[in-house]
């Protein structure tokens, strides 16, 4: 039996924001995370995630559980999981170009760990700074915590700052 009425568009995922509107966008994972994890709410968050019209969702967790859940319920989703291990650089230099990629052809894009991390709105963050879309760590911080309704901890604030150099060396290269 197909759902209808209000089910049939699925359930927001919890701390869902927009970085960049109808572009860019962060949460939690789908379905929530450790004991707060329901299946049932990870299938609605899915269902919300393809009726919305997103056209790719990029997990950042560690573990692929769950990704094909994505594929079930046909949504497109990228694995780069990004752990404390990794060399936050080489990470960045390659999820960056990525991002671009996929806004310039349109694609509506979910970037997700298991909760809404410092870590994670630090990728963003300096996402939004190496993009261009803002100019300074300051002022970017400031914003994308407005965006999502947390400060900013040290992890983030040097994912900005990582984001600069980044960014530097870039237009260096240009």
């Amino acid at each position: 039996m197909t759902p209808k009425g209000k089910w049939a568009r699925g359930i927001v995922p919890r701390n869902f924001h927009w970085i960049v509107k109808d572009q860019l966008a962060v949460c939690e994972r789908p379905g929530g995370y450790g004991a707060n994890h329901r299946r049932v709410r990870r299938q609605e968050e899915i269902i919300w995630l393809r009726e919305s019209g997103f056209g790719c969702v990029i997990s950042l967790i560690p573990s692929p559980h769950n990704l094909h859940n994505y594929d079930e319920l046909g949504v497109t989703w990228q694995h780069r999981p990004f752990t404390a291990e990794d060399d936050e650089a080489a990470y960045l230099t390659e999820l960056y170009p990525e991002l671009d990629r996929l806004r310039a052809e349109g694609t509506m894009v979910l970037l997700h760990q298991d909760e809404l991390s410092d870590r994670l709105v630090g990728v963003v963050a300096g996402y939004v700074l190496w993009a261009g879309l803002l100019d300074n760590g300051p002022q970017t911080i400031s914003v994308v915590e407005r965006m999502v309704d947390r400060q900013m901890g040290p992890t983030g604030r040097g994912l900005v700052t990582l984001a600069i150099a980044l960014r530097d060396r870039r237009r260096a290269s240009t």
